[in-house]
């Protein structure tokens, strides 16, 4: 069982990245997805998630407006599209899948924002 984020890097204060996750090992579509940030310094944090089939989406305030967050479970797969990028949302990203009460989360993807 295996979750692999990719996408991350260094961007400029409102450019736009997107952070894709790969599951193997399981069947995704059970799952519920969500995406989890951590600043240095700080508490892991939930940023968005959505429902298995993909029907419903919810997001943090923080991010609500400038990020997205989807999934193709035909190709076992979740998405962050992330636009209008603050200093602030510098961290590593986390994908974690959730079903009941198995967790699986991903090893993370470094998140930088800085002029």
């Amino acid at each position: 069982v295996q979750l692999v984020e990719s996408g991350g890097g260094l961007v400029q204060p409102g450019g736009s990245l997107r952070l894709s996750c790969v599951a193997s090992g399981f069947t995704l579509s059970s799952y519920a997805m969500s995406w989890d940030r951590q600043a240095p310094g700080k508490e892991r944090e939930w940023v968005a998630d959505i429902s298995s089939t993909g029907g419903i989406t919810n997001y943090a305030d923080s991010v609500k407006g400038r990020f997205t967050i989807s999934r193709d479970n035909a190709k076992n797969t979740v998405s962050l599209q992330m636009n209008s990028l603050k200093p602030e949302d510098t961290a590593v990203y986390y994908c974690k899948a959730r079903y009941i009460r198995v967790v699986y989360w991903g090893q993370g993807t470094q998140v930088t924002v800085s002029s």
